[in-house]
């Protein structure tokens, strides 16, 4: 028999993390409505629970594996929002919206088989969507970090681009080529780097007679 140690998910960290997903619905809304002051205020929500929630894990040792799984989550969901309305609202190419959204869904596809080929046995559905019990954490790379900063800031600019009094055309084009190369540079990476998965799962080994 094997046991798996358990940890505390219900933080205000973690409930942060999960309003910024519930708002990528609304904020889906606000763009297709065309309503981006709306859609605006929305992201700057956004930016600041990303900011806090990090920091009151950290000064209040809230930290946990499923907040390793839900912040970068949120941020998918986030992102995931922005792309397919933006796209449908052509403002933005439609073959950007494909590399960055293929790329998600070959990193979430990775994600469901390491959850399952870490988690210890019994493998059963119940435990697999279990978030207490942590299996695995996967560490994102240098230039995921550098790609994911690039992609919110062409997905917020591109947001308020319609009410700016300017033009940013030019620079938004410069942006999405730039864009482009560090999300297809960023998937590469996950094949080629190092102890990008950390295996958290803790097991007991049965004592010998």
């Amino acid at each position: 028999m094997s046991s798996a140690t358990k940890e505390n998910i219900y933080t205000l960290p973690n409930l942060l993390t999960l309003s910024r997903i519930v708002a990528c619905p609304v904020l889906a809304w606000s763009i297709l409505d065309g309503n981006y002051h709306f859609a605006t205020g929305l992201l700057v929500y956004a930016g600041f629970t990303d900011l806090l929630d990090g920091w009151l894990a950290r000064r209040y040792n809230m930290s946990s594996v499923l907040g390793t799984i839900l912040d970068p989550a949120a941020d998918k969901a986030l992102m995931t929002t922005l792309t397919i309305t933006l796209a449908m609202q052509e403002l933005i190419p439609v073959p950007l919206a494909v590399i960055i959204l293929g790329r998600d869904v070959l990193l979430s596809l990775s994600a469901f088989y390491i959850r399952y080929s870490t988690l210890p046995h019994p493998k059963t559905f119940s435990r697999y969507w279990d978030f207490s019990l942590p299996s695995a954490e996967v560490r994102p790379t240098n230039i995921s970090k550098v790609n994911t900063a690039l992609q919110l800031l062409l997905m917020g600019t591109t947001t308020i681009s319609p009410i700016l009094p300017f033009d940013l055309g030019v620079s938004l084009q410069g942006l999405q080529w730039l864009v482009a190369t560090t999300t297809i540079w960023s998937g590469l990476s996950y094949l080629v780097t190092k102890d990008v998965v950390r295996i958290v799962a803790q097991t007991k080994k049965p004592k010998s007679p």
